[in-house]
């Protein structure tokens, strides 16, 4: 019988060697979303943060949130372009809790990957710690996990999540929420994150490769699919600043409709007209490539709106004024009013959507192309 060689963790496919590199590699960027409430540096077993400047408030209420990119990771593997893929994720993640009017404080993050190899974990990390320099809030930490045999050696995953603060009496929400209210979008800037599923079905049925040309878009396939996910959160709390906004929603899985139903209270509809923006040149190549239905496109993706905020008509207008001098992209949506029960007949709304008893949308018109 014929020995086997020793078998070490290196043999089983892990390096640990190549994980010290990797964090060498990504410490400067992490380190510059630090400011001095992060105690400590880069590789504790916890990230500390100095929760002193909390003790001020009156009632802070900590909000958090938790979530990934989604097939998207697919996209950025296959073009072998790593260092956008962060933005993506820090959106999803820290746009969540914007939406309660919370100020992020800081963030962690989780990569899986079959191998690590330093520069393209690097490369991950730094997109993620500039997109966290946008949203103002540190990078306090995070994990790389080496996965062999459950990863391919080229396969990674990313996860994420954040702790933000607000006071209770400053707190967004359906509460808030009144007939007449004036509802503004903000354009988003592509596909963001959600959908990805469809959409990578859609290119592959119709052949097409990543590095194919499209006039419409003015850049490859590849380029338009792994457009970062714009990043609000210091735009909108700017916003909020301003005064008058009761409500916020993150047009992420489930598309318009579904997201803006959650943040508006019982027994109030929010009419959009779909004609008020010219829809994104990706999106109707994807309905037209795909022959994908209408209702399945607006439950699934944005269509070019990123978020929707939920404003007291007297300051709309200001509203609207501070978005455009922080060169949001910004239009009037349509507004929130009291549910007829005449009028609103159930199959023309959307209502109900992830368990919450809330109000209801109702989408008015047809889109420009």
């Amino acid at each position: 019988m014929s020995e086997n060689p020793p078998m070490t963790y290196a043999a089983a496919g892990v390096d640990t060697g190549a994980g010290d590199t990797a964090v060498e590699l990504m410490k400067h960027a992490v380190g510059a979303t630090h400011g001095p409430q992060v105690v400590g540096g880069v590789g504790g077993f916890a990230g500390l943060w100095d929760a002193s400047a909390l003790a001020t408030m009156r009632r802070p209420v900590l909000a958090t949130s938790t979530d990934g990119v989604g097939t998207k990771v697919a996209i950025a593997q296959a073009m072998d372009v790593h260092d956008t893929i962060g933005f993506d994720l820090v959106a999803m993640v820290v746009d969540d809790i914007v939406v309660v009017g919370a100020r992020p404080l800081y963030m962690t993050d989780y990569i899986a990957c079959g191998r690590v190899v330093p520069e393209r974990v690097a490369a991950i990390v730094r997109g993620i710690a500039a997109a966290c320099q946008v949203a103002g809030t540190a990078l306090l930490g995070g994990e790389t996990a080496e996965h062999p045999g459950l990863l391919g050696p080229q396969e990674y995953d990313v996860a994420g999540a954040a702790t933000g603060v607000v006071e209770a009496d400053q707190m967004l929400g359906p509460h808030r929420v009144r007939a007449g209210d004036v509802l503004l979008a903000l354009g988003s800037s592509g596909l963001h994150s959600n959908g990805y599923s469809l959409v990578r079905a859609v290119i592959a049925s119709a052949g097409w490769s990543l590095d194919r040309h499209v006039d419409d878009l003015g850049r490859t396939v590849g380029e338009e699919l792994l457009e970062p996910t714009r990043v609000y959160a210091s735009d909108l709390l700017a916003l909020v600043d301003v005064g008058g906004v009761h409500a916020v929603c993150h047009v992420t899985g489930g598309g318009l409709a579904a997201n803006l139903a959650r943040v508006l209270p019982a027994g109030l509809v929010a009419e959009v007209d779909r004609s008020g923006w010219t829809v994104p040149p990706v999106f109707g190549l994807v309905q037209r490539l795909g022959q994908v239905p209408w209702s399945d496109l607006e439950n699934t993706l944005n269509l070019g709106v990123g978020m929707v905020v939920v404003v007291d008509p007297d300051r709309a207008s200001q509203v609207h004024e501070a978005a455009c001098h922080r060169d949001l992209p910004v239009w009037e949506l349509g507004s929130v009013r009291d549910l007829d029960p005449v009028r609103d007949v159930p199959s023309d709304l959307v209502t109900g959507t992830k368990g919450v008893d809330a109000g209801a949308v109702r989408l008015l018109g047809t889109y420009h192309w």
